[in-house]
């Protein structure tokens, strides 16, 4: 492997309702706004779908549920577009218009070559791990949710991959057969995102942390973490990134004036046989419906504020004029 690839994974996406309509007005490539360049030279990039793609189904009304979140399959071509190879499922929106329109998006997922993972048909498709190859690498992508239990996919039963979160063997024993099955598929590296804990929370809560560390101990070489709508901090735990919260990259939601979770961060990982070498941080503010690089003093408060995160939790961020970065491994000697 002559350089590192480059693995560009980002937090929510959510392309429905008010992002639908805008993105049917104004066309696919909309969302990314000026991000659309840097996603599509990264060698693999990965989402998290906060929404289901799909023209049928019906709103989910078997329980109680506020929100619900359905894109036109034009966001399918919005994904091609960003060079999206693989989007995670795990999440308490991928079912929002029932089993019905679940199904829909897997086959149009699979009809235009976009890996998924998180969600399936039954159990086994749910914890199946995505396998991306590039540049003579092989990633695995793991996706587990700890929302709406009731979701759970089961022997026959579509739904999402659902874990607690814990590090008891109710929890423990799925992900360590998930990287262990991941590696037996042959991969370089195990990337375990998953969609977990309250929303608008700055700060990982002690659980939390030890079920990351627990996931590390267990053999995966990203950790990689939303659904709080903002951004937290980043550890480095033996050598592996932490990504406790990447927040939210494209949506329509209501803006809290003081925790911003129209603020966030596309995450550039930099990726070599050894794992994780380097990750590049770029601030990123959400507008109208689309995801645009922060600039000025929006770049400055993010990057102030994804500093402090981090230096609660040990990791020190390099910050040069507009460039911010951790150094996860020391750079190899040439």
């Amino acid at each position: 492997m002559n350089r590192p690839l480059t693995l560009v994974m980002t937090g929510d996406v959510m392309l429905g309702r008010g992002v639908d309509e805008t993105l049917r007005r104004l066309g696919p490539s909309h969302p990314w706004g000026d991000l659309l360049p840097l996603l599509d030279e990264a060698d693999l990039t990965v989402m998290n779908l906060e929404c289901v793609i799909a023209r049928g189904g019906q709103p989910w009304s078997r329980w109680p549920k506020v929100y619900h979140f359905r894109a036109d399959p034009l966001a399918i071509t919005a994904l091609q577009m960003a060079g999206v190879d693989c989007v995670t499922l795990a999440n308490n929106h991928v079912l929002d218009y029932e089993e019905e329109a679940l199904l829909e998006m897997l086959g149009l997922l699979e009809q235009r070559g976009i890996a998924y993972t998180g969600a399936g048909r039954d159990l086994e498709q749910a914890r199946r791990p995505a396998l991306l190859e590039t540049l003579g690498m092989r990633l695995a992508v793991l996706a587990f949710t700890d929302n709406e239990p009731g979701w759970a996919a089961q022997p026959g039963r579509p739904g999402t991959n659902y874990l607690p979160i814990t590090t008891e063997d109710r929890a423990m024993h799925p992900v360590r057969d998930g990287i262990a099955g991941a590696k037996a598929a042959g991969a370089d590296l195990v990337v375990f995102t998953v969609h977990w804990g309250p929303n608008m929370v700055q700060r990982p809560r002690p659980r939390f942390r030890a079920f990351a560390h627990a996931v590390i101990d267990a053999g995966a070489d990203v950790f990689f973490g939303h659904s709080a709508h903002i951004f937290q901090g980043i550890e480095i735990y033996r050598e592996r990134p932490i990504i406790y919260d990447a927040g939210d990259f494209v949506d329509d939601y209501v803006v809290d004036p003081e925790l911003r979770n129209d603020w966030g961060l596309l995450f550039r990982l930099e990726v070599d046989e050894t794992g994780v070498r380097r990750i590049e941080l770029i601030p990123v503010v959400i507008a109208q419906r689309q995801v645009n690089r922060a600039k000025d003093q929006v770049h400055a408060a993010i990057a102030e504020r994804v500093g402090q995160l981090s230096a609660e939790l040990g990791t020190t961020i390099q910050h040069h004029e507009h460039r911010l970065w951790i150094q996860v491994r020391p750079p190899m000697a040439h």
